[in-house]
């Protein structure tokens, strides 16, 4: 029988900014934005790497910025970030960001989305 899953989430989102281009990309791939929020918030980073789902769970201890891609069926990726004082989390198509992010799979999956910050720079507001 299907019993629902709760999810806890893990640190308030505070105000959704949603690019155009992403929400046509969820839409078109028949994702509902909530769905990607709720991974997010929940602690399921998608396809970042081990180091930065480490990261992740630090940045949420100590109040740095989160950062989730997620990979959607015709191949476009999402990325969902949520500054490090929780005011906002924004959802845009990794390809806008990095330009060519999406179409260099031979890249390292570290060169094919933001850099994290430097945690001083973070404390400072700066992100």
């Amino acid at each position: 029988m299907f019993q629902p899953t709760r999810l806890k989430p893990l640190f308030h989102p505070g105000k959704l900014l949603v690019s155009h281009a992403a929400l046509l990309a969820l839409r078109s791939n028949s994702v509902p934005v909530v769905s990607v929020v709720l991974r997010h918030i929940a602690g399921d980073w998608g396809i970042v790497s081990d180091d930065d789902k480490r990261q992740n769970d630090v940045s949420i201890a100590t109040g740095l910025r989160v950062i989730s891609i997620y990979r959607l069926s015709d191949q476009t990726c999402i990325l969902v970030t949520t500054e490090w004082n929780r005011a906002n989390t924004t959802i845009e198509r990794l390809d806008d960001v990095v330009p060519g992010s999406d179409t260099r799979p031979a890249q390292p999956a570290s060169r094919r989305y933001p850099v994290w910050p430097n945690a001083h720079y973070a404390l400072e507001g700066r992100v």
